[in-house]
């Protein structure tokens, strides 16, 4: 059964429905799904994978997938076995000043974002990307945690997804966090995923910087309601955690 309603639509009209990622997919589709599953290949001998959650969510967009940051292997093991969903996100653009780097985001369609300042340019994309009907991964923390405890989530979160409306899909995950201590070991790494609950934006107005962080961290606090207790960081006495209903900042779809 769908997650979320088949007629979810982002209203953007203005926007360029053409992206990056489905470029890629039409230039070079062969080259793609064969980086694609070499990758899978290789995180599955390097970890031990409980991501069937992942089954779980929608094959279609828009959506705002909303997960939390360890390090960089999320970023590769989200995205293999999220195929074939049409999926994108965010990498900082540092990652595009060496050639594998350079080639495999180009390759997998991910958004260059400018850290330290508001990339509008970046965010344009983003919403055309929800606007396409596509899948766009979001980490609100905004940088790795490296111990999978959570951070606080920046507001930038709270404006996109208020000028998206897209529905948004919490995803989890922790493990990653000891993956280069096991691999000096030559251990394999255990790494869980979990999906949440759909929900959107409760209806609000103009929102300022406080309220915009206010919601933020209402929409990282689904993400903490899927980790045990010991990785929830910032957020492991957030109120709403101690019931099922979300903030009334976000309603359940």
């Amino acid at each position: 059964m769908p997650l979320l309603p088949q007629d979810s639509r982002v209203p953007h009209p203005n926007l360029e429905n053409a992206t990056v990622v489905a470029r890629n997919r039409r230039a070079t589709p062969v080259l793609h799904d064969a980086v694609t599953l070499t990758f899978k290949g290789i995180l599955h001998v390097l970890c031990e994978i409980e991501a069937k959650d992942l089954k779980r969510v929608p094959t279609q967009g828009p959506l705002l997938i909303v997960t939390n940051h360890i390090n960089f292997l999320e970023v590769p093991l989200l995205y293999t076995h999220l195929q074939p969903r049409p999926v994108t996100g965010f990498a900082k653009s540092e990652t595009w000043d060496t050639w594998m780097g350079r080639t495999l985001m180009n390759l997998w369609g991910i958004i260059p974002l400018r850290r330290g300042e508001a990339d509008l340019h970046a965010m344009r994309q983003a919403l055309a990307t929800l606007e396409a009907g596509m899948m766009l991964g979001v980490t609100p923390e905004g940088t790795r945690s490296g111990d999978g405890k959570l951070r606080r989530a920046h507001p930038g979160i709270a404006w996109l997804a208020m000028q998206s409306r897209a529905p948004m899909l919490p995803i989890a995950h922790y493990g990653g966090e000891v993956f280069w201590d096991n691999l000096r070991r030559l251990r394999r790494t255990k790494f869980h995923a979990a999906v949440g609950e759909p929900f959107t934006l409760a209806d609000t107005g103009r929102m300022d910087r406080e309220q915009r962080q206010a919601v933020a961290d209402a929409i990282m606090a689904e993400v903490a309601r899927l980790l045990p207790p010991a990785y929830r960081g910032a957020y492991a006495d957030y109120p709403a955690l101690a019931s099922f209903a979300p903030d009334p900042l976000l309603k359940r779809l």
